[in-house]
């Protein structure tokens, strides 16, 4: 009694480990009952199999009119595995078969091709099937493998032909049709199909930009394979699928510890077109590729900051900075541009105490904080800044 139940528990531990990959589906398995007179054929055709079916399983019955089948096929593979496993065993072939059938006879075949499943009602020949029984039975089941049977290579199209062998009387054919669905075959991705997934990855700026492409470019099809079938893929309108990948390229640039290193591209991009005087097209990158995706730090409001200051948008400047100098205190380039925003917003004193502050110290290992003011002040005047108050700011640093 021990031995059974330690074997049990194993095969329940084996059962549950199989259906990790894939499950029988039982929500679309297929049954018919069929009344075909005698010495007639019939060809019935099957719903489509779902989409990642690796197998399926079939089981035919000849009963008598007023019998039943004892268990539904689908409710007896609720103890069966992965059809991969001990299901083509004895064991399995033993359970699939275990219902009622009457004396009554039959040959069957299975095609893929309507044509041919035709032309079988016509003569008879299962030639051209890709499976055939072809001595008469009154009960069969089988597990037949899709992806290692090249027959079988048209499936989910299924057509069953049965000709009945009993030349007297009619009979009654009961057809179930489960299939096996791998798990991840059923998400419509393969090499044919993640093609068009590849040509995507290597068409963004990332991409091309990249330290490593190849790991970047893994995790981006990895991702995306996760997040979305490929019907659902094949489904979105052109603006839906920009916002897919966009997101699952932000993904994948965390996912590849590449993400700093992209946001700091868009940095350098927006600093080279303030440099070429594109200032609003510096701010809108900022906006919309790092503060829009809350990716922002201190940096990018810096930034902002920099760039509203320098075009006289000092309120944007100001409430940008003091974002800067919330998150990163220590960085006196905001403290800086900040005391700028007062000088030109006649809050001299305010300006003061900044500088009275911080005059001391060095914004960087090789510029002092003078030094960076009065760099700062001679641009200013260049670019047609009122300068009326520098000198008072001059007079306290000196």
């Amino acid at each position: 009694m021990i031995n059974k139940l330690v074997a049990l528990l194993f095969l329940t531990a084996f059962f549950s480990y199989a259906q990790q990959d894939g499950f029988w589906d039982k929500e679309r398995a297929f049954t018919k009952e069929i009344k075909l007179g005698s010495g007639n054929r019939v060809v019935v055709k099957i719903d489509d199999l779902p989409e990642g079916a690796s197998e399926f399983v079939y089981r035919i019955s000849l009963i008598d009119e007023n019998s039943k089948i004892t268990n539904s096929l689908a409710s007896v593979l609720k103890m069966i595995p992965d059809p991969t496993g001990i299901s083509q065993g004895t064991a399995g072939a033993i359970t699939l078969t275990n219902s009622f059938s009457g004396d009554d006879t039959c040959l069957f075949g299975i095609f893929t091709s309507e044509k041919s499943s035709n032309q079988f009602l016509v003569d008879g020949k299962f030639d051209k099937a890709c499976y055939a029984i072809k001595e008469p039975v009154n009960k069969d089941s089988k597990v037949i493998s899709i992806k290692n049977t090249k027959c079988f290579d048209n499936a989910p199209h299924l057509w069953f032909a049965f000709e009945n062998k009993n030349w007297v009387l009619s009979t009654k054919i009961v057809l179930e049709v489960v299939a096996w669905v791998d798990v991840k075959a059923s998400r419509g991705w393969n090499l044919e199909t993640k093609k068009e997934l590849i040509s995507i990855g290597k068409k963004l700026e990332w991409y091309k930009k990249s330290p490593n492409q190849d790991v970047f470019l893994a995790q981006f099809i990895t991702i995306f394979t996760e997040k979305y079938k490929f019907s659902e893929f094949q489904q979105l309108i052109p603006i839906e699928k920009i916002k897919a990948i966009k997101e699952v390229q932000e993904i994948a640039l965390k996912k590849s510890n590449q993400y700093e290193s992209y946001l700091n591209t868009i940095r350098v991009d927006a600093v080279k077109l303030y440099n070429e005087n594109k200032v609003d097209k510096a701010i809108s990158k900022i906006h919309d590729e790092i503060i829009f995706n809350k990716a922002a730090t201190a940096v990018d409001y810096g930034l902002l900051g920099h760039f509203y200051l320098f075009s006289k948008q000092f309120t944007k400047a100001e409430e940008y900075l003091n974002k800067a100098i919330a998150l990163e205190k220590t960085d006196l380039t905001h403290q800086l541009n900040l005391a700028h925003v007062y000088v030109f917003t006649d809050r001299v004193s305010e300006a003061k105490d900044i500088h009275n502050q911080f005059k001391t110290q060095n914004i960087t290992s090789q510029v002092s904080w003078v030094n960076q003011t009065k760099s700062d002040f001679s641009e200013f005047e260049k670019k047609g800044f009122p300068t009326a108050n520098f000198k008072k700011i001059i007079r306290i640093l000196e």
